[in-house]
């Protein structure tokens, strides 16, 4: 709130704050939401003096319109699309991870989710040589599966070793914990403290269900209060510093045959701007391995329903085929 004080604009004396104020008149808004013929009266002001006045500390505080093409192009300029390291998922989420946005990955035990979020860390320190902060909630972060990868994706040892230590490994295996290695990083970036995080471009969280279930038991208002407070550091990231927040979680079903859906409930659904679903297919006469299936659950570019089979680590091994598309929740 801007206290009306004599120097603020061209115009605004010291006597004519005072005359103001006296009558209850004394920030911005409480001026230029007055009638000024009805304030030139009571304060003896001249009318013309007033508007003039008015005129300037709108054009001073006022937000100025824009339209959808010019925020469009800042979008652009600003969003980054990151590559997953798997041909297919980029294809399913049109072309990779976007920066400023949420992506979820969810799954059960054993549907890949860890494996997903290390070929994402190993590809993005690799490719692009961004630094990855990856939040280990589950104990699941396998430096040697993590080597493997980029083996399998750079002969040069040097780089294997430069892109391993572009990763760093936070274990938070609390919520508090991991609020505060997100607050951390927050004031880090505020204070564009760049040395101490590299050119961060992703934000890798696994997983988040296994934090905020615990909280979910008896005082349930306290725990939901929680886990909005990690959904706002989380989005604020996102799109605060242009980065790309992975995120894995469990899935429910509300009975032995009902669909797979993403736990947390519905106060958590609006966090995600995309959600993949991950399974696992028993093998099968014409395929012997247990096949890995991504499915999109929500997106603001896809139709929902798409799915590809994975090859995790590797390379995928089957062109995108549309299920029937479904509705997105």
């Amino acid at each position: 709130m801007v206290v009306l004080r004599a120097g603020l604009c061209p115009g605004l004396t010291a006597e004519m704050t005072e005359l103001l104020g006296a009558h209850g008149l004394r920030t911005v808004v409480d001026f230029v939401s007055s009638d000024l013929e009805d304030v030139a009266q009571k304060c003896s002001l001249s009318y013309k003096a007033l508007v003039a006045v008015r005129r300037v500390l709108l054009a001073q505080f006022s937000a100025f319109p824009t339209n959808g093409a010019d925020l469009y192009e800042e979008l652009k300029s600003s969003t980054a699309i990151l590559p997953t390291g798997s041909p297919r998922l980029d294809q399913l989420l049109d072309s990779g991870l976007y920066t400023g946005e949420v992506t979820e990955l969810m799954g059960g035990p054993g549907s890949g989710k860890t494996q997903v979020c290390l070929g994402i860390a190993a590809s993005v320190s690799l490719s692009l040589k961004q630094h990855v902060l990856f939040l280990d909630s589950t104990g699941g972060f396998t430096a040697s599966r993590l080597y493997q990868m980029l083996r399998a994706q750079a002969e040069d040892e040097e780089e294997q070793r430069e892109a391993l230590q572009r990763i760093q490994v936070v274990r938070a295996f609390d919520i508090y914990e991991m609020l505060g290695a997100l607050q951390e990083l927050r004031d880090r970036l505020s204070q564009q403290d760049v040395s101490s995080v590299g050119p961060l471009r992703i934000v890798v969280v696994d997983s988040v269900s296994a934090v905020i279930y615990p909280l979910l038991g008896g005082r349930q208002s306290e725990g939901l209060a929680i886990m909005m407070q990690l959904a706002r550091e989380l989005k604020t990231l996102a799109r605060e510093f242009s980065l790309a927040v992975v995120v894995t979680n469990q899935v429910t079903r509300d009975s032995s045959t009902g669909p797979l859906k993403p736990a947390l409930g519905r106060s958590w659904s609006f966090v995600p701007s995309t959600r993949v679903l991950l399974e696992t297919k028993e093998a099968t006469w014409e395929k012997a391995t247990t096949q890995r299936v991504a499915s999109l659950a929500k997106s603001p570019r896809q139709p929902t329903g798409i799915q590809v089979e994975l090859d995790i680590g590797n390379a995928d091994v089957q062109e995108p085929s549309p299920a029937a598309p479904t509705q997105g929740h």
